[in-house]
């Protein structure tokens, strides 16, 4: 399958993949089993960077400041004054107060957000490919896939425009015509983004939703 041409400096999407570690000289990666061949190998799991960073970072910040202090007390110097009032609340404030209530309801926010972000993949950019290769994974964007079908829903007579947008599960396709009936360049584009589709080689298919209009009037 051949990626789709953008125009001068721009930067195209290409298929992600995750290959074995190469092992010097030459190398056949051995067929996934006819039981297993292309089917889904699940979705492509991100780092989450960015969140486990701001978490160390918050992390090192306040095991730095409580570190800190406790070592100036343990040097006979006063406890600083933000550590004393935070015991002094601590110790002072009923569990019902509105503020407890708040800090209580923010941590318990930020930990769902934590285990979410920790048990779920992320990527939703990226459309896993199906697997001819045990070893082998690819996936294809999900804006490389639209422009695709675009360019392919381009080539039916009587498209002037069209838009497409895909998702893990729909592919959503509308088009505007100017010289055929809307019916016959439905069923035509429901043919060729069909096979267009398939042609994607994804893991699983998304379901094509095409709407065909007429150009609104000028003016």
């Amino acid at each position: 399958m051949s990626e789709p041409q953008g125009s001068e400096g721009t930067t195209q999407r290409l298929p992600v993949m995750e290959k074995a570690a190469d092992t010097g000289g030459e190398y056949e990666a051995p067929p996934v089993p006819d039981s297993q061949d292309g089917k889904a190998g699940g979705r492509f799991w991100s780092a989450r960077r960015v969140p486990a960073g701001l978490v160390a970072l918050l992390l090192l910040v306040v095991a730095g400041a409580f570190l800190y202090d406790i070592a100036a007390v343990r040097a006979d110097r006063d406890a600083l004054p933000w550590r004393r009032g935070l015991a002094r609340q601590l110790a002072e404030r009923p569990l019902d107060d509105i503020w407890v209530l708040v800090g209580a309801g923010v941590a318990a926010a930020l930990g769902l957000w934590l285990i979410v972000l920790a048990v779920t993949p992320g990527l939703r950019a990226v459309l896993p490919m199906r697997r001819t290769h045990a070893d082998v994974r690819a996936g294809l964007h999900r804006d490389a896939a639209a422009m695709v079908l675009r360019d392919r829903a381009m080539e039916v007579p009587g498209v002037r425009s069209v838009r497409v947008r895909v998702r893990r599960a729909r592919a959503d396709v509308r088009a505007v015509s100017h010289f055929r009936e809307p019916d016959d360049v439905r069923d035509d584009l429901n043919a060729a983004l069909t096979e267009a589709v398939r042609g994607l080689g994804l893991a699983r298919q998304p379901a094509l939703s095409v709407h065909v209009a007429r150009p609104g009037r000028k003016g």
